[in-house]
């Protein structure tokens, strides 16, 4: 009872927020099941290293050696010295991708560009709230859409608010059914909703569907060498799956290995959501700012899309364009599902999920270049 007494009396008001930012964590994951896999262990997490004295964060071993807790081992060795989780989990990702849909329909491509514009938005918006270039960087890579690509470059770069970053990239990830009905229809009129899209799939045969990621690798290596490590382990991961050979070692990608990289990946991150770090006026900031990044992606897709119809015949639904953040596939299901509130026998699934996986691969390739680029100049 002593101890439990003394416990209650060493905690901070800000600690008891962190509480509460678990709890809220978990209920989303559970009750709202938004992407459960992360906010779940991320929920827990938070709770667990904003415990008094606990051992997770550090512990005393026999003869008074003090050691790292497992969560901190845990954050040294698979993220803070060799970026491995979120590198590794790329390969899951990857395998889990079908890239037909964008194949068969190539003017897709432009709409994973386009959905990129949070990036420079939030950017801009964080360096106008007096953060450094560095970590303005950081932040606004929220606006990728894209958890593992904000926590590595938030890391690589050293940014000191990656829990943050990681939890307001996740966290809207989550409430893409929510941000993106809203921003979609800030800039489009009902009568745009209701375009309808022929889809006349061009063929795509094995060979291209196993040349493309090996040529994508490539190409993008030379051209932004920073982005090596994240396209290089996502295109890897589908090339396991589009090779035909591996069929199980696909699934344990898929399942087996993305899962268990999310979940360590997930209560790891916890180690930087510790009360004195996190209850601050900067991650408030850095909240507002991930929600108005990831409004400036939906909206930047829109507003690419509509340029296009002005030299098009055959018009493309503006909405197609909001689909090309990296949140696959929750962000293609919500515009279908907005396309079907306005017109029932509204189809647009195909050419949205084509604009979706775009979306995954300009993610990464955004994060490779902007660390390529602040590596350089700064």
């Amino acid at each position: 009872m002593e101890f439990l007494v003394d416990g209650l009396l060493s905690l901070t008001w800000q600690q008891i927020v962190m509480y509460v930012v678990g709890i809220v964590l978990i209920w989303l994951a559970i009750k709202k099941e938004y992407e459960p896999s992360l906010l779940l262990p991320m929920g827990f997490g938070a709770i667990l290293v904003n415990l008094p004295a606990t051992g997770v964060l550090n512990q005393t071993l026999q003869g008074g050696i003090a050691s790292n807790g497992i969560i901190e081992w845990l954050f040294e060795v698979g993220i803070e010295a060799s970026e491995a989780m979120p590198i590794l989990l790329f390969i899951g990702i990857g395998a889990m991708i079908d890239f037909g849909p964008l194949l068969s329909n190539p003017v897709m491509f432009l709409f994973g560009a386009g959905a990129q514009f949070g990036i420079f938005a939030a950017v801009l918006l964080a360096a106008a709230l007096n953060f450094d270039i560095s970590e303005a960087v950081c932040i606004g890579i929220i606006g990728a859409a894209d958890g593992p690509t904000s926590i590595l470059v938030s890391q690589i770069l050293k940014s000191k608010y990656i829990g943050a970053i990681a939890v307001a990239a996740y966290s809207y990830m989550a409430l893409v059914p929510i941000v993106q009905p809203f921003a979609i229809k800030l800039v489009t009129t009902k009568k745009e909703r209701m375009i309808h899209m022929d889809y006349n799939p061009a063929s795509v045969t094995k060979g291209m569907r196993i040349a493309f990621p090996i040529v994508v690798t490539m190409v993008v290596g030379m051209v932004a060498p920073q982005s090596v490590a994240l396209v290089g382990f996502l295109m890897f991961g589908n090339l396991i799956r589009e090779c035909g050979v591996l069929g199980t070692m696909s699934d344990t990608a898929q399942n087996t290995l993305a899962n268990l990289v999310t979940l360590l990946l997930g209560i790891t991150i916890s180690f930087s959501m510790q009360a004195d770090q996190f209850v601050t006026v900067e991650t408030i900031m850095i909240m507002a700012i991930g929600l108005f990044a990831f409004v400036m992606d939906s909206v930047g897709g829109v507003l690419l899309a509509k340029f296009i119809n002005l030299f098009r015949k055959n018009k493309i639904n503006p909405m197609i364009g909001a689909a090309g953040i990296s949140a696959f596939p929750m962000s293609c299901r919500v515009v279908q599902k907005l396309a079907m509130k306005e017109d029932p026998t509204n189809v647009i699934i195909m050419q949205a999920a084509g604009a979706n996986v775009s979306g995954q691969v300009a993610s990464v390739i955004a994060g490779g270049l902007i660390i390529d680029l602040v590596m350089k100049f700064l």
